[in-house]
């Protein structure tokens, strides 16, 4: 087990250790944003940052990360384009 990986982890969301997130079924909700202080810091920020019609990147290095970020966007309803290795480049150009 890599500990600098694992500790990368645990700095970015409980749910990317194995085992932690409520499931199956896995659902996207309001735990999401309840396990993790940069979700709640994230919940709190994007409105505000709507509201002066900001656009917004959020950059990290784990797609699993991704994925997350992916189910917490769908799940407050924000649109936006996830730009990783699988983006085609006319998905990008959206």
């Amino acid at each position: 087990m890599n500990t600098i990986m694992q500790l990368r982890k645990v700095c970015n969301h409980p749910y990317l250790f194995e085992g932690v997130e409520p499931g199956p079924p896995y659902t996207d909700g309001e735990h999401l944003i309840d396990n993790c202080m940069k979700f709640k810091v994230l919940d709190k920020l994007i409105p505000r940052l709507i509201n002066y019609e900001s656009k917004i990147l959020i950059f990290t290095q784990m797609t699993r990360m991704l994925d997350i970020l992916d189910d917490y966007l769908n799940f407050r309803r924000y649109k936006f384009c996830r730009i990783d290795g699988s983006t085609s480049h006319i998905q990008r150009e959206m």
